[in-house]
Formats: C-alpha cells, structure tokens, sequence
C-alpha cells in the first residue's frame, strides 16, 4: 500500500497504470483478431488438417481476378452496398436535420412527436425487417393490400429487380432516423439563443438565420452523423438478408452478405478472411478520406 500510496499524479507510471487496461483490451480484442485474420487469409484453413498450407496471397490475388466467382460476386456486392449507402445517407441525414428543426419549436405534443420519431430505433434489426418484409410482400403484403382497397395494381417489391431496395431503404430510414435526428435536437439546444436575437435585429429572415447560424453550427454534429451513417449503411447486412434473402438474383445482396456466404455456406474461410480484410480497409480509407473532407467544412463553417 505504501509503495501505491507513492505514486503521485508527476510519476509516469501514473499515467501507464491508467493505460494497461484499455492496452490489453484493444490487444485481446482488436490486435490479435487482425494479426490471426491475416494469418488464415494466407494460409488454405482445413479444420481437418493439423498443418494448414501457406498460400500466400492467393486469396487476394483471387479478389482481384474478375474470372473468378469470388471476384465477381464481392465486387458486384460492394456496388450493391455503395448505391444503397449513396441513397440512404442523404436521406438519413436531410430528413433528421428537418425532423429536428421542426420539433425544435414549441409545439403542442412535442414529446410525443420526439417519442414517435425515436421509439424504431430501439428495434432490433431482425424485429424491423420481419416488419418491413412483411409489410412490402408481394401477394399479401399491407401495402399491396392497401393499393388494391383503392383500385390500383400491386406492386411486386420483393420479387422484381432493383424494386426490391424500396422496402430496404424505407425500412431502413424508419428504423435509423430518429437517432439522428434526437443527435441534431442535442445539437440545436446547444446553440445560443442570443445568435438568433441579434440576427433579427438585423433583419435576417428564417432562411438567413439557418443559413449563417443554426446550419453552419450544426457542422459538427453533421460530421458525426455522416460518418457514423455511411459507416453503419456500408456494413448493411440484415435488412437484406430477412427482407429479400439478397435477391432477386442476387441484386440486393450486400458486401457483407456474400463474406457470411463464403464462410459458412462455401465454406471457404481463408477466402471470406481475406474479403473481410479487403472490405475493413475500404472502411477506413473511406471514413479517413471523408473525415479529412469534412473537418475542413467544419472548422471554415465555425470561424
């Protein structure tokens, strides 16, 4: 005790004692998963087999060879994944901005809105698509139900190419965008109210005080939401597996359904490693690239 009792806050062993256990964290759970994932995806894993053969980069080599079916199917799923993350994330973001700024204001039953607006997000993925697939199914679906009540024809969402994003997209932006929007509400309280008093004063209408006010102190917060948006959008997976079962014909299949597939339905685990370290680079180039592009935004919009 006494030797502990020594440690003051100017020993630099204060400081490491404080570091250890968030070390040995990132270690277990994040070093050591990358370093064993880089040793099976060189390696052809067989559970049978006490030596697993080294092949190197082969399974690499693989990913970018567009002869091969591991090939064509990732790459084909990483446009999939790419045009519905392009979709959604301006939506996600525009329509909680708007959300926000409408509860904002001090309407009657503003709580209840809030409420409404935020009680999807805590559903889980499973619970939100089973309601989704089955609300957009082609013969006794809700919707379709509802357009022949009213004399027009059904739709086929689940079953037609490229209409099979619909329930996807709508499902998923009911599912997310209260959060967003409960993070711009945060946001929007934070902001001085004497900005908007001294903005009046000079004439400024609603359109130039969100312009030069509420939009360009939002800059922060919309770099958070756009990160965290494109991020969660790009790593899609339920929605697309318990809507659509990735079809039809595979175009609704996302990126990390085809990882799933090659792992445990082909079985083929050293090539699903070598895909998932291929699509965990992408994320962070991705999200390097857009931080960089969207902290310069910000710190011009805050000056």
């Amino acid at each position: 005790m006494r030797r502990f009792a020594s440690l003051d806050s100017a020993n630099p062993l204060v400081a490491y004692l404080f570091l250890l256990p968030h070390a040995v964290l990132f270690a277990v759970f994040v070093v050591y998963p990358i370093v064993s994932g880089i040793s099976l995806s060189l390696h052809r894993y067989n559970p049978l087999a006490k030596d697993q053969a080294f092949v190197g980069p082969l399974f690499y080599q693989r990913l970018f060879d567009f002869s091969t079916p591991e090939a064509v199917n990732f790459w084909r799923s990483m446009a999939q994944t790419a045009f519905f993350t392009a979709v959604v994330v301006p939506i996600l973001i525009a329509l909680a901005l708007f959300l926000a700024l409408l509860l904002q204001r001090p309407i009657l039953g503003r709580g209840v809105f809030r409420t409404i607006f935020f009680v999807p997000t805590v559903l889980s993925v499973s619970v939100m698509a089973i309601l989704w697939r089955w609300m957009s199914a082609d013969q006794f679906g809700l919707v379709n139900i509802a357009l022949r009540d009213i004399g027009l024809p059904s739709i086929s969402f689940i079953s037609r190419e490229w209409l099979a994003w619909i329930p996807i997209i709508v499902g998923t932006t009911w599912w997310t965008v209260g959060f967003n929007m409960t993070l711009y509400l945060a946001a929007l309280a934070s902001i001085p109210e004497n900005y908007y008093e001294a903005a009046e004063l000079d004439g400024a209408g609603a359109w130039g005080r969100f312009r030069f006010i509420t939009f360009p102190l939002l800059m922060p917060a919309t770099l958070f939401v756009a990160i965290t948006t494109v991020l969660a959008s790009l790593q899609l997976y339920g929605q697309s597996q318990l809507i659509t079962n990735g079809g039809p014909t595979r175009t609704t299949q996302s990126g990390m359904m085809v990882i799933t597939e090659q792992a445990f339905t082909n079985h083929q685990l050293s090539s699903a490693t070598a895909m998932s370290l291929v699509f965990g680079l992408l994320l962070v180039v991705l999200a390097a690239f857009q931080f960089r592009l969207m902290s310069g935004r910000v710190r011009a919009a805050v000056r």
